[in-house]
């Protein structure tokens, strides 16, 4: 009996030690996993209070400004931590191959996959060397008080940078930390292989305008290299590439180059002073809004300057241009005489500033004609102070058309009307009253698709860039099928092609299953139109 009493009492111990370390284990873990919700949790109400106390911050218009408060945070890397740099040729191959083999699982997986949609554009960011991106904005930042009497063609730099500075205001969105962010229609992403597009941060105006000449082109030539040695680049030849050359002079010793990149223009300069033959072209390129050199006219501005517009007409600047611009001096001889109409000769200076703000507030409309390409910065100027565009500029190509409808907002005049002696004073007139009411009420709610903020907004000039891009996605990769298609049969590349007829094939299929918007991720391509395309 002892011994059973024994035994019985040493089964109870290790039973009962048994228990208690299986309780102390799923003790341990309930804890660990409320620990790490309750960790989750805190993280995104941490972001989502980041987030919302950053949505009401006023956003800012000024790019000096805007620029002061980018350069004051922590730099942000531009892309992942991959190397970017391939010096050898053999690497570079190398590289290229194993980036085209991803980019094509990825993209053979979404052609099959069904998702609900619509999808957010997808952009890859380099991370170009500080000399291309930082030390540029630097260098503004740091002359730009000094620059303010220093002219190039009669404009002063500085604002002349200012207004072609698309290059900050998308970048900087693109990079800003995702709390701060409030576009829909575009997400940053950190690995090639999943970018629908990829954005080079080279401010090519700033350069231009703030380096000597000598040393800008070396720069232009390094930037040109640095590009074009990088795999996304040589897997497309360039075709999934943004470029931003908003001013016609920025980067145009090399240019030509990457002509096969998409360019952000601020118009197709159909003088062919600018951009050569084989360029631009609208298929290819985005045409965005020049940054406006006045402040805008909110909506109680609006309100209270309706009933202190007393100019039927207005017109504040270069009064001599060249090429299409040569409109201005006879616009001048026709319409100088009239006591309701005001025409002067100014700059864009901070006088100039204050002086065309003023002017256009108190105007009706304003005169917008050609300047030394068909666009003119006036035009954007005119919309967000409120002023009705009068366009005489027979080849302007314009911002984000289809998606807006600029006759809602401006009137269009051609030239052999407008220098008609008194025509356009009597057709200004003739203008009646609900109309003009009407197009009052539209460019109040057009103001907003013109103004450049940061935080970039909802249906701003940022947005609506981003969503003409993401129309422009089903051009590209027609335009690469076509490149690889032609390079599979001219046996010039070591580039596999696998696969390609059966997703042309697919293509086709989809092309006539559904003609809707062509894209990547819903990728409709005509393929008698990628032949067409270089």
């Amino acid at each position: 009996m002892p011994i059973m009493g024994r035994r019985h009492f040493s089964h109870r111990t290790t039973f009962s030690s048994t228990n208690r370390a299986i309780i102390a284990l799923i003790s341990v873990i309930i804890l660990t996993t409320l620990y790490f919700l309750s960790s989750s949790n805190k993280n995104g109400n941490d972001f989502a209070a980041k987030k919302s106390q950053f949505i009401k911050t006023r956003p800012e218009h000024s790019f000096v400004k805007s620029l002061e408060k980018f350069l004051a945070q922590p730099r942000s890397s531009g892309g992942s931590s991959e190397k970017l740099s391939f010096p050898d040729g053999n690497l570079t191959m190398a590289a290229t191959k194993r980036l085209d083999d991803a980019m094509w699982r990825r993209e053979s997986f979404e052609l099959t996959e069904f998702r609900d949609g619509p999808f957010p554009l997808r952009v890859y960011v380099y991370d170009m060397p500080s000399k291309f991106t930082y030390d540029l904005l630097w260098l503004f930042q740091t002359t730009y008080r000094e620059t303010a009497n220093l002219t190039s063609n009669g404009s002063p730099v500085h604002r002349l940078i200012e207004q072609h500075s698309v290059d900050y205001w998308l970048w900087a969105d693109l990079i800003a930390p995702e709390y701060e962010r409030q576009l829909k229609s575009v997400v940053r992403v950190h690995r090639q292989e999943e970018a629908d597009l990829f954005y080079i941060p080279f401010f090519t105006t700033i350069s231009f305008f703030l380096l000597e000449k000598a040393q800008c082109k070396q720069l232009y030539r390094e930037a040109l290299k640095w590009i074009t040695d990088q795999p996304a680049w040589q897997r497309s030849n360039g075709r999934d590439h943004i470029l931003p050359v908003h001013h016609p002079w920025s980067f145009k010793s090399v240019r030509r180059f990457m002509k096969t990149a998409i360019w952000l223009l601020p118009d197709m300069d159909s003088t062919g002073n600018w951009y050569k033959p084989g360029e631009v072209w609208l298929e290819k390129d985005l045409i965005l809004p020049y940054v406006a050199n006045v402040d805008a006219c909110d909506d109680a501005c609006l309100v209270q300057s309706w009933a202190q517009r007393k100019t039927l007409l207005f017109f504040r600047g270069r009064l001599k241009r060249n090429a299409g611009g040569k409109i201005r001096s006879k616009l001048v001889a026709v319409l100088q005489h009239n006591s309701d109409i005001i025409i002067e000769e100014g700059s864009s200076g901070e006088a100039g500033k204050l002086a065309t703000q003023t002017g256009m507030r108190s105007s009706v409309f304003c005169l917008s004609p050609a300047g030394d390409t068909p666009s003119s910065a006036r035009l954007f100027d005119a919309i967000v102070s409120g002023c009705i565009p009068v366009i005489v500029s027979d080849e302007l190509e314009l911002p984000f058309e289809g998606i807006l409808d600029y006759r809602k907002v401006a009137l269009f005049v051609s030239t052999d009307d407008a220098l008609q002696p008194g025509w356009l004073v009597d057709y200004l007139h003739s203008i009646s009253p609900n109309l003009l009411e009407e197009m009052r009420s539209n460019i109040a709610k057009f103001s907003k698709h013109f103004q450049f903020t940061s935080p970039a907004q909802l249906f701003g000039p940022e947005d609506l860039a981003w969503k003409m891009a993401d129309t422009d996605v089903g051009q590209v990769v027609g335009r690469f099928v076509g490149y690889m298609i032609a390079l599979s049969m001219a046996n010039t590349s070591k580039m596999r092609c696998k696969g390609l007829m059966p997703l042309v094939s697919v293509l086709m299929l989809e092309y006539s299953l559904d003609s809707g918007i062509a894209s990547s991720r819903n990728p409709i391509v005509v393929v008698a139109h990628v032949w067409g395309n270089p």
